[in-house]
């Protein structure tokens, strides 16, 4: 009994004694490992965060560019007939956003929906008002159409996209 208690006198120090150690190994290899993560990911925002904002900044331009206060401005040719403004319209719409389709990766679902939903407003915009038109009419009445039906929205699909990407972009910072 006495070999007992003394080997216990020795075993109970000794094995607090490895538990502290082990607590202590365990929370400097946690912070290590903390350390080592926080690094990856600074490393990993200084890498990716200028490819997002190029994302954003792409996509403020696509929404611009689309946008009928500028397309109509810019594409408007009076030489035109409504139908072959119309098309041209539509081919300008599709080709910016084709060209910025692989933005998507870059940002939020949300944003992605809202940006696709504003570039199907403004086609239907183009179409709907270029249904109104006849043979007789040129580029400029359906652009004067195609103001009148965005006005008739009551909202500014446009808008409400940049002010997505705007929001989503402040998120990063």
């Amino acid at each position: 009994m006495d070999t007992v208690t003394e080997l216990l006198k020795v075993l109970i120090p000794a094995l607090l004694v490895m538990y502290a150690m082990y607590l202590v190994v365990r929370n400097f290899l946690q912070k290590q490992f903390d350390n080592r993560l926080l690094d990856l990911k600074i490393k990993n925002n200084e890498t990716v965060l200028p490819i997002r904002l190029q994302a954003y900044e792409r996509i403020a331009l696509l929404l611009e560019r689309i946008s009928p206060n500028n397309m109509l401005i810019r594409l408007s040719d009076p030489s035109l007939s409504a139908f072959a403004f119309q098309q041209l319209l539509l081919k300008e719409i599709r080709e910016e956003f084709n060209h910025n389709l692989s933005q998507q990766v870059y940002m939020s679902e949300d944003v992605w929906n809202k940006v696709k939903a504003t570039v199907n407003d403004i086609v239907s915009a183009v179409q709907d008002s270029a249904q109104k038109m006849d043979d007789s009419k040129n580029a400029i009445d359906l652009a004067e159409e195609i103001f009148a039906y965005m006005i008739g929205l009551d909202r500014d699909p446009v808008g409400e996209a940049l002010a997505m990407v705007r929001n989503e972009t402040q998120h990063l910072f």
